[in-house]
C-alpha cells in the first residue's frame, strides 16, 4: 500500500503529479451504473450508445478544448501518446479526434455493467500499466470500489437556498463563504469595482485557509459543522479590512490546477441534474492504460504528505475534492443545477454567480459572463476585461495582482422562473451553450 511515509522518504513534500502514486481508484463508472440500477428506465445499453458510436466514429475538437490541448502536450507519458495524439502533435480545433479503445471499453461497461470496467481484461490492462510504472494498484482494489449516495449540505443567501455537496468535496467552502458574504453590504457596491473584488478576495483567502484545515475524508475527520456555522463565518469575516491585504493566510499545501467539465440538465417533469466531472490537471496524470488508452486522473494530488493532516494521503482513504456541483432552491420551488468548473475556483465560483443573481438582479447569462477574479495565496488573478483603473486600484491596496492567466473558471447553470419557464445560462469562457427542447 502507497503511504505519506513511502513518499516522503522517497524525498517528496507533495504528491507528485504526473505519476501512478496520484492515481486513486475510479468509482466514477460505479455511481453511473448504480444510478442507471436505481433510478434508470432505459439501461446501460441503450443509454451508452451514442458515447459509443462518439468515441469510435469521432468529435469535432472544440476550440478551448484545441487550446488547452496543445499547451498540455508536455504532461502525456509515453503509454498515452499513441491515443492522444497525431504523432506527438495536439490534434488541430475542428478536427477530428476519436478514442476507439474507449468505444471498446464503454461497450463491455454497456454489455457487463460495473463488472466491464472493475474486472476482467480492461481491469487487467489498467493494473498492468500502473503497476508496471510503480503504482502499488491491485485488481481487488478495483473490485472493491464503490460508489456511495451522500446527503447534500445547504445553507443560504439572499432568497436562494445553496445546495452542495458534502465533504470530502469543497462545497461546504462556498456555504461558508456566503455566510462570510453576509456580514458586507455587496449591494451597494459596484459589481466590477475595486471593493467587492477586494472583499471576495479576502473571503476566498480566509475561507479556502478554513477548508485546508477542516475538510478531508468525512470516515476520518469531519469539519462539517464548523464549516457551516455562522460563528466561523463572523469570525473569519472580522479579520478582513477594507482597506488593507491579508498577507498571513497559509498557502495551499495540496495540487491546485484542474481539468473539468460540468452538465446541468433539466427535464420536463423538473428532474435536475448537478453533473460536474474532473481528473483534475489537464490530462490527469498523462498516463493511459496500453492496451485500451484508459487515461487516468491524478485526484490523489488533492492530499498531502503534512505529517498528522487530516488531509495527509493514507491507504483506502479519499482526497479532498474540488468538484461540487451544486444546486440553488427559491422558497419551496425545484432545486435547480449550478456548476462553476475550475478547480480550487469553484467556490468562489458557486458566491460570484449567486451574489450577481441576489445582490446584482442578474438574469442567469449576465451572472455568468462578467469579469472574475480569484485569489490564490498572496496572488489575486484578475482578468484582462476588468476596467485598467480597478485594477490599478487593486494594486494600491496591496494587491500583487497577476493578470496572465486563462480565462478564470466556466459556469453552467439553469434557473425556473415564476411562470414556470427554464432560463440557462452558458459561460462563454468554455465551449458550452445553452440549449432547450
Amino acid at each position: 500500500n502507497l503511504t505519506a511515509d513511502k513518499l516522503r522518504e522517497a524525498g517528496h513534500d507533495k504528491v507528485p503529479l504526473r505519476d501512478p502514486s496520484a492515481v486513486t481508484i475510479p468509482t466514477a463508472i460505479d455511481a453511473f451504473c448504480t444510478l442507471s440500477e436505481d433510478w434508470g428506465k432505459l439501461g446501460l445499453d441503450r443509454i451508452l450508445q451514442p458515447a459509443i458510436q462518439y468515441a469510435r466514429n469521432g468529435v469535432a475538437v472544440a476550440p478551448r478544448v484545441g487550446y488547452d490541448w496543445s499547451n498540455l502536450l508536455d504532461t502525456f507519458h509515453e503509454t498515452a501518446i499513441p491515443f492522444f495524439t497525431n504523432n506527438g502533435s495536439a490534434p488541430a480545433t475542428g478536427t477530428r479526434f476519436s478514442y476507439p479503445g474507449q468505444a471498446e471499453v464503454i461497450e463491455k461497461i454497456a454489455a457487463q455493467g460495473r463488472d466491464g470496467f472493475y474486472s476482467g481484461d480492461v481491469c487487467a490492462d489498467m493494473v498492468e500499466t500502473l503497476r508496471s510504472l510503480g503504482g502499488q494498484h491491485t485488481e481487488d482494489d478495483f473490485a472493491d470500489a464503490r460508489a456511495e449516495y451522500t446527503k447534500p449540505i445547504s445553507g443560504s443567501y439572499g432568497k436562494y437556498e445553496l445546495i452542495e455537496h458534502p465533504p470530502n468535496g469543497q462545497g461546504a467552502t462556498a456555504i461558508l463563504m456566503a455566510n462570510m458574504l453576509k456580514n458586507f453590504d455587496i449591494a451597494s457596491l459596484d459589481p466590477y469595482g475595486v471593493e467587492r473584488a477586494h472583499i471576495e478576495a479576502e473571503i476566498s483567502k480566509l475561507a479556502y485557509d478554513a477548508r485546508n484545515r477542516l475538510i478531508a475524508d468525512p470516515t476520518v475527520t469531519d469539519g462539517t459543522e464548523r464549516m457551516l456555522s455562522t460563528e466561523l463565518a463572523n469570525e473569519l469575516s472580522a479579520l478582513i479590512s477594507k482597506t488593507k491585504v491579508n498577507k498571513r493566510v497559509s498557502e495551499i499545501t495540496e495540487a491546485v490546477h484542474k481539468d473539468t467539465v460540468y452538465i446541468s440538465v433539466v427535464d420536463r417533469d423538473r428532474m435536475s441534474v448537478s453533473l460536474i466531472y474532473s481528473i483534475f490537471h489537464g490530462f490527469g496524470s498523462g498516463i493511459a492504460s496500453r492496451k485500451y488508452g484508459v487515461l487516468f486522473q491524478n485526484r490523489g494530488a488533492g492530499f498531502n504528505l503534512i505529517k498528522g493532516h487530516p488531509n495527509e494521503l493514507k491507504p483506502g482513504k479519499r482526497p479532498m475534492h474540488t468538484i461540487i456541483p451544486g444546486m440553488l432552491r427559491e422558497g419551496n420551488g425545484n432545486a435547480m443545477p449550478l456548476g462553476v468548473m475550475g478547480g480550487q475556483y469553484q467556490p468562489c465560483g458557486h458566491i460570484r454567480v449567486l451574489s450577481n443573481l441576489v445582490d446584482y438582479g442578474m438574469d442567469i447569462q449576465a451572472a455568468l459572463d462578467g469579469p472574475r477574479s480569484f485569489a490564490e495565496g498572496d496572488v489575486l488573478n484578475v482578468e484582462p476585461s476588468y476596467d485598467p483603473t480597478v485594477v490599478q486600484g487593486l494594486l494600491d491596496l496591496g494587491h500583487d495582482v497577476n493578470q496572465t492567466m486563462p480565462p478564470i473558471g466556466g459556469a453552467q447553470a439553469i434557473l425556473e422562473n415564476s411562470d414556470g419557464f427554464l432560463l440557462g445560462g452558458s459561460d462563454p469562457r468554455k465551449d458550452g451553450c445553452a440549449i432547450g427542447y
